[in-house]
């Protein structure tokens, strides 16, 4: 993975990840390697969907939990994730295999 591409997402992010090896793995769509994101998906998932509903939560103490779920339904659907992705320049980063 360029490093360039790398150390440009982590200014953006404002972060840098400790484990490097990991990040290309969280990069990696399962068409490009065997090691690739699935599993980190996964987890990354349920971490988001957490943080969404745990400041969901307090910020809005009189919303109830249904319309709570749909805010937080809204926030990380596709087309949400999909426009951040875009303005982090993500599709630069992203590690396909053939036809993707």
């Amino acid at each position: 993975m360029n490093p360039i591409v790398i150390n440009r997402l982590q200014r953006k992010l404002g972060y840098t990840f400790n484990h490097q090896e990991l990040l290309q793995q969280a990069l990696t769509h399962r068409s490009a390697s065997s090691k690739h994101n699935e599993r980190l998906e996964f987890l990354g998932d349920s971490i988001l969907s957490y943080v969404i509903a745990n400041a969901l939560y307090h910020r809005f103490p009189r919303v109830d939990e249904g319309d709570m779920s749909r805010m937080r339904a809204t926030l990380v659907r596709g087309n949400t994730l999909a426009e951040l992705a875009r303005e982090f320049e993500l599709g630069e980063c992203l590690r396909l295999g053939p036809g993707e």
